[in-house]
């Protein structure tokens, strides 16, 4: 089965010897619904440009159904829905204006859910889009990028700024619209509790490479968090180095290591590989685990 979206060890920078990616792979299969985590500058953004053919990648490729998104930009863009958060709309358009030229580039285009999505955000066709709010404007790109039903809808932080309410309106739309009919969906999103809401899979980035790539459901049983005496080891390589082991950090007078495993069989096998008592290991939130994956040492 063709992937609905592959990066194929894509590198990419802005400053020559600083990559920005760094060798990402992963690969999204039909239907799937894929959260992509990580910090300001981690490269999240421009991975998804890539995705889109706004920019190309330095190494390696990106196919889109199995296409190159630069070579065949009309029939990928065709079957892609976006929303960016720093998307911008013609200000002195109406949005009547502007789903009618969407109408014409999307032959697929679906009148009947244009005008449910219109009453749904209570958004009036002939209001011009610089006299709407910050939320409203975001409701209009949302629908600009669904009324044509895409095979794959790719949001990079949409909800950034809006309130609570209106970012779950905002996001369970998507989902409620698209994923229930077979729509894969990449976003990314600073928000954990969205995550963990409506993805099913995650993607880590941190300093331009792939840190993690799990189910969700795998995530919240697989993987616990070790808190270990500082004195239980010399380095943070140390534990990094044992089985399982994600990632390690100094946090104060302990260790935090990240592993893979049940909290059980992970504190007898570091009692056993380390010969010390008094590790905690515990299952944590996806924020949490976040943190601990690419948080500052402290």
């Amino acid at each position: 089965m063709t992937p609905v979206l592959e990066f194929q060890s894509v590198a990419r920078s802005y400053t020559k010897g600083k990559p920005v990616l760094d060798g990402v792979s992963f690969a999204m299969a039909p239907g799937e619904v894929v959260g992509l985590l990580g910090r300001n500058g981690a490269g999240k953004t421009t991975l998804i440009r890539i995705a889109m053919g706004m920019l190309f990648p330095h190494a390696g490729a990106v196919r889109v159904f199995g296409l190159s998104p630069i070579e065949d930009a009309v029939a990928v863009k065709k079957r892609v829905g976006y929303v960016a958060e720093d998307q911008v709309l013609p200000p002195g358009s109406s949005i009547a204006e502007l789903t009618e030229l969407h109408r014409y580039l999307f032959p697929r285009w679906d009148s009947v859910l244009e005008s449910e999505l219109l009453g749904r955000f209570a958004l009036d066709p002939a209001a011009r889009i610089k006299s709407l709010s910050k939320g409203q404007a975001r409701q209009v790109a949302l629908l600009c990028a669904v009324c044509h039903r895409p095979e794959l809808l790719i949001l990079d932080e949409p909800a950034g700024g809006l309130d609570p309410a209106a970012r779950r309106e905002f996001l369970e739309t998507s989902i409620q619209l698209l994923n229930r009919e077979g729509t894969s969906i990449l976003f990314s999103s600073h928000h954990m509790t969205d995550v963990e809401r409506i993805g099913g899979r995650v993607v880590l980035l941190d300093a331009g490479k792939v840190r993690l790539d799990r189910d969700l459901d795998r995530l919240r049983e697989d993987v616990c968090v070790a808190m270990l005496p500082r004195g239980s080891a010399p380095d943070t390589a140390t534990l990094e180095r044992l089985p399982g082991c994600l990632n390690a950090r100094p946090v104060f007078d302990d260790w935090h290591a990240v592993f893979e495993g049940a909290p059980e069989a992970v504190q007898q096998q570091l009692n056993e590989s380390l010969g010390v008592n008094g590790t905690r290991c515990v299952r944590v939130p996806l924020e949490e685990l976040f943190i601990e994956m690419v948080g500052s040492d402290r």
